[in-house]
């Protein structure tokens, strides 16, 4: 099996998908629709509508209420991005400027609500309680996400239990109820939507891990933005993390000192290079794997179908990717 063979069972529901977030950022205010097409326009993974999807298999498979989750979660996604780019002053996302690089702080940050505004008024479409408490709840999480970070910027003094609780909040979250919430509205049984929501967490919090990597070890062009972009940013991330508590007290003096002049002292390129080099990868491909070893048990408590295997097939690649 490969990626690209998941994608095509799926192509038609996902072609609707990509047309319903386009006509849904819809607007006569031209600006504002040249800002939300920048992203969309940039292409993606569409994980989460992928993972929908593959959810929705598991009950009663219904495009129309299944696109509602899918264009409401990715719409809120990229809402994310958007609003992410200006708080790390990023200049590229996905191979090309971002909005705010593009335009300004100010057009950016409008943006990013109108497409959050537009990720609400989707899914008010689905009459199912439960998913708006679900989505709810997962939103106040993800911002509490976002405000961990802007905390723990530049902070050398951070631990392994901070890291995944930030993570969870930013990441992982939105990945889990995406395969929850697939679940839910195709009216799968609670046992399932259960472990929908652990194998889309725990693959959720593997896919960061290995993204942390990939930002330290990646080819820019892959990436779509600079090597080391999260260090560069105030970011500090598992690899860094692990350096400092275990790393030489040379290597130590170099982070440190770093990240105390919010980046103005210190060679970045040495210390990236310092950090690859270290067990700070290793430690964190290695937590990756365990995540999604959960993930995996995860999905044993679910019929065994092809929609599993692609389950399975896509936290395996989440864990390898440009490895």
């Amino acid at each position: 099996m490969l990626l690209t063979d998941i994608y095509q069972s799926l192509k038609k529901d996902l072609k609707q998908i990509e047309y319903r977030l386009a006509e849904t950022i819809h607007t006569d205010e031209k600006e504002l629709l040249h800002s939300s097409r920048h992203l969309l326009d940039a292409g993606g993974k569409r994980m989460r509508p992928l993972f929908v999807l593959l959810a929705g298999h598991f009950g009663e498979y219904r495009l129309s209420e299944l696109e509602k989750v899918a264009v409401s979660l990715e719409l809120i996604h990229m809402a994310t991005l958007v609003h992410d780019d200006v708080i790390d002053d990023a200049e590229t996302r996905r191979g090309r400027k971002t909005v705010k690089a593009e335009w300004d702080n100010q057009v950016a940050m409008y943006t990013g609500d109108f497409i959050f505004a537009r990720a609400l008024t989707e899914v008010a479409g689905i009459s199912d309680p439960r998913v708006h408490q679900i989505l709810a709840k997962a939103l106040v999480f993800l911002v509490r996400g976002e405000i961990d970070q802007i905390h723990d910027l530049y902070q050398a003094d951070q631990s392994l239990r901070r890291y995944l609780h930030r993570i969870k909040r930013k990441t992982a979250l939105l990945m889990a109820i995406s395969c929850q919430l697939g679940g839910v509205v195709s009216g799968a049984p609670e046992s399932a939507v259960r472990a929908l929501y652990q194998y889309g967490y725990s693959v959720g919090m593997a896919f960061q891990m290995t993204d942390d990597v990939l930002d330290l070890t990646g080819d820019e062009k892959v990436l779509g933005k600079p090597a080391g972009s999260d260090l560069l940013q105030g970011n500090v991330t598992l690899p860094v993390i692990h350096t400092l508590e275990n790393g030489t007290p040379t290597e130590q003096q170099m982070i440190q000192r770093y990240l105390e002049s919010r980046g103005t002292e210190g060679d970045l390129a040495e210390i990236l290079k310092m950090v690859c080099q270290s067990e700070g990868i290793p430690y964190t491909l290695a937590l990756s794997k365990r995540y999604l070893n959960r993930a995996l048990a995860a999905l044993e408590k679910l019929p065994n179908t092809h929609e599993r295997e692609s389950l399975r097939f896509i936290g395996e690649f989440i864990v390898t990717r440009s490895f």
